[in-house]
């Protein structure tokens, strides 16, 4: 074995971005800023105006008519299979006989120029048989449609148990959905080659997906297809799966056309064309005891999913997995329904269905706090996992448990949280109609994909003759600096600086068969793979270096641009040059798989998790009860990043995931109308956080204990767990309205938007 080095030197050090010049300076390139050539093609879709129905009848003479089209393309037209779902053959690139919900991609205008595309493509002649729509959660449930079989984690005892508890609480809470609004819309650029070869660049997290799905669209083999992702503005899960359709949709026209096609979605067509966080009705009934131990519960989560199942095999599992959140749940009864509704599918959204999962459970920890008068912090620690109460409702045992408690003891402690409260409580005394709440949540988040196929990475490294380095991985950067975490990876590997490692755009023709870039997995999987990559490179260079040094090449050490051994050194360049001339390679690819993933759905046993990555948020508002307004007043977050590969990058994603929590549980409301329409399509009617909306004190402090696994450098995953801290927020209005009638249930729906607001005010004042 080589000597390590006592330190790391790029690992762990607050970088910037690898493209924070570019980024504020605008000249990084996305895919509407790559040089169009000669001929380039625009493309815009022709949708339905209907939510559900038969095509009757599509004439589209005066769109092929228009000035400008070059053609117009329907499912009919691709070569291959007209369908561009992940797994189960239900999304058609082009609806061809079925509309299945309002704004359904029906026709492609090629054109060119973008406008004259979209002039076109307002045209067309579409009759279409309407039926009425099924588009809410209790639509569905009359309709029993499913995208998927129903699917819970039995325990015969669970009835038995609530039955014995000495108390008992039953509800139901309201979870809305959330639009990804990522900076950057769905956006694809297709440029045919050589026969069949077709290059497309992709704004997507999953090129290998988006690879396979645009071969099988055109009908040949994936080597033919390569996808190339630089950077994304943004994705949020959004750009998983659902990249897909439009990287086949600008690949056809390409092919069909024999020139470069373009396809980048205007803002309102995005948000109609495109899935949505889950949106949930979760029902509970639990037993417990006086001191609000939970003896028993029983869940029941319906998911709206849309009209197909996308991903949401996944995203409701992993919401049934965190049903739990941080709390030991002796008998537990979890059971889901996948239900079908004639409105876009939803898809991945960060958090994976966890956020949906965690907020059930906060709403049942704070309605047995308000029964029992208790504080809610009292009641949450009580029912946090700890030796010999530790293994989760799917029987896997919480083995780093020891993190909890402390992680949240010492967020209470200089968050100043018990003397806060007790001002909060003579402020609500003395204050008709401003009340104030106070919530410290906890968050306990599995990182891992639950598809254990998933759970794997390949990586391409090139030292070049003047020790320079080229990277590439399967990973894409979406704005969350996975790419520079890896290229620390590799400049430590190598004893170099950051600056020596060249980052490339992800491509399918250099790292084949790749996972999506998602479930916080980025940094671990593809940080490991080109870990292993530059040291099987090393490795070969410090035998190069022990050769000329004479020690062995374990005792090779590389830091600061230099390889050392038995009193030597060579700098690295040099050392390069002289292994090319003895003919040593300096290429490698690196490939990592997680290990201890065991997770079999159909038996419901083994280990879905590779580790659990913990935080916890304490969140202070203001609320006026006359209007349901809320102010933000104080966030103060701890959250445990394991020993962070970045530190800068990491409070960057604990920020913005948390405001983004906070949007969706406060302002970011979807409203689909009784045809299926969705009425928030638009900025001017969806309400993102904007800086007014992040409170002036906002403290964020990062746990330092490295991860009990091996994951790389003993990190943990930040990409998603952040989003859950912006649960207190939701439990701190709770909290707020609570104090307008002690003792009595909640009923609070999020987002709490000002209507949800003054609607829970009324009903805990007894006025509806």
């Amino acid at each position: 074995m080589r000597a390590e080095p006592e330190t790391l030197a790029v690992v762990h050090d607050s970088l910037p971005h690898d493209s924070a010049r570019l980024h504020v300076t605008g000249r990084a390139t996305y895919i509407d800023d790559i040089p169009e050539p000669a001929g380039t093609l625009h493309i815009a879709l022709g949708l339905s105006p209907k939510a559900r129905g038969r095509i009757v009848k599509l004439d589209l003479s005066e769109v092929e008519a228009c000035e400008g089209v070059v053609r117009v393309i329907t499912g009919h037209d691709a070569p291959g299979k007209n369908d561009t779902s992940p797994h189960l053959g239900d999304e058609p690139m082009l609806a061809t006989e079925e509309i299945a919900f309002h704004g359904q991609a029906v026709f492609a205008v090629v054109a060119t120029s973008r406008k004259a595309a979209r002039i076109a493509a307002r045209l067309a002649h579409l009759e279409i048989g309407a039926e009425k729509p099924s588009v809410s959660v209790e639509d569905a449930r009359q309709e029993g449609g499913r995208v998927l079989p129903d699917y819970a984690w039995e325990n015969p005892r669970a009835e038995d148990a609530l039955a014995a508890s000495p108390m008992r609480l039953s509800g139901e809470i309201e979870i809305g959905g959330q639009e990804h609004f990522y900076l950057e819309g769905q956006a694809a650029f297709a440029f045919p080659g050589e026969g069949e070869e077709m290059l497309v660049h992709s704004s997507t997290q999953h090129p290998s997906e988006v690879q396979h799905i645009v071969a099988r669209v055109l009908g040949v083999a994936d080597h033919d297809i390569t996808i190339e992702c630089r950077r994304m503005g943004g994705g949020f899960g959004g750009k998983e799966s659902q990249a897909s359709q439009f990287a086949a949709i600008a690949a056809l026209a390409a092919r069909l056309t024999g020139r470069p096609c373009k396809l980048r979605l205007d803002r309102d067509d995005d948000f109609v064309l495109t899935g949505k966080r889950h949106d949930f009705l979760t029902r509970y009934d639990v037993g417990f005891d006086a001191e609000g131990h939970i003896q028993a519960i029983d869940l029941q989560l319906d998911a709206r999913c849309g009209y197909s199942a996308d991903l949401t095999i996944g995203v409701v599992d992993r919401a049934m997995f965190h049903s739990d959140n941080a709390y030991f749940l002796p008998e537990a009864r979890i059971a889901s329904r996948r239900l079908k509704t004639n409105t876009v599918s939803n898809t991945a959204f960060r958090g994976f269905g966890g956020p949906q999962g965690m907020v059930g459970i906060e709403a049942v920890m704070d309605a047995i706090a308000h029964s029992l008068g208790r504080d809610p912090l009292d009641i949450r620690k009580a029912n946090f996992y700890r030796p010999g109460r530790d293994v989760t409702p799917y029987g896997m045992t919480v083995f780093d448990i020891e993190t909890l408690l402390p992680l949240v003891e010492r967020l209470e402690l200089t968050s100043d949280y018990r003397a806060r409260r007790q001002e909060i409580a003579h402020f609500n005394a003395h204050s008709p109609i401003l009340k104030k709440g106070l919530a410290l949540t906890p968050v306990k988040f599995g990182i891992s994909f639950t598809l254990k196929h998933l759970n794997q990475a390949g990586a391409l490294v090139h030292v070049y003759s003047d020790g320079s380095v080229m990277l590439n991985h399967g990973g894409t950067e979406m704005g969350q600096g996975l790419y520079v975490k890896v290229a620390q990876v590799v400049a430590d590997v190598f004893g170099i600086g950051l600056e020596c490692v060249k980052i490339t755009a992800t491509s399918t023709a250099k790292v084949p068969n790749t996972g999506p870039t998602a479930a916080s997995s980025g940094s671990d999987l593809n940080g490991m793979a080109a870990k292993i990559a530059a040291e099987t490179i090393r490795d070969r260079m410090a035998a190069e270096a022990a050769r000329r040094f004479g020690c062995s090449a374990g005792n090779v050490a590389f830091s600061g641009g230099f390889a050392r051994g038995n009193g030597q050194e060579i700098a690295f360049g040099a050392l390069a040059k002289a292994c090319v001339l003895e003919r040593i390679p300096l290429s490698s690819t690196g490939f990592y798989s997680t290990p201890g993933i065991t997770w079999d759905r159909n038996t419901k046993t083994g280990r879905p998790f590779f580790y659990f990555a913990y935080g916890a948020a304490c969140s202070e508002v203001i609320i006026d009860t006359m209007t349901g307004e809320m102010k933000l007043s104080r966030v103060d977050i701890l959250h445990d990043c394991g020993r962070s590969l970045n530190p800068a990058i990491d409070i960057g994603q604990i920020e913005g995931g948390f405001v983004q929590g906070l949007g969706w549980l406060t302002t970011e409301e979807l409203v689909f109308d009784a045809e299926g329409r969705l009425r928030t399509h638009a900025p001017s009617t969806y309400k993102i956080p904007v800086a007014s909306d992040v409170p002036a004190d906002l403290r964020v402090s990062l746990w330092q204990e490295a991860n009990r696994e091996d994951a790389i450098h003993r990190s943990k995953a930040v990409g998603e767990p952040p989003v859950m801290l912006a649960i207190s927020v939701f439990s701190a209005i709770a909290d707020a309205v609570h104090s307008l009638s002690p003792g009595k249930p909640v009923r609070l729906r999020a987002p709490a938007t000002p209507e949800a607001i003054l609607d829970a005010c009324d009903a805990q004042k007894g006025l509806a």
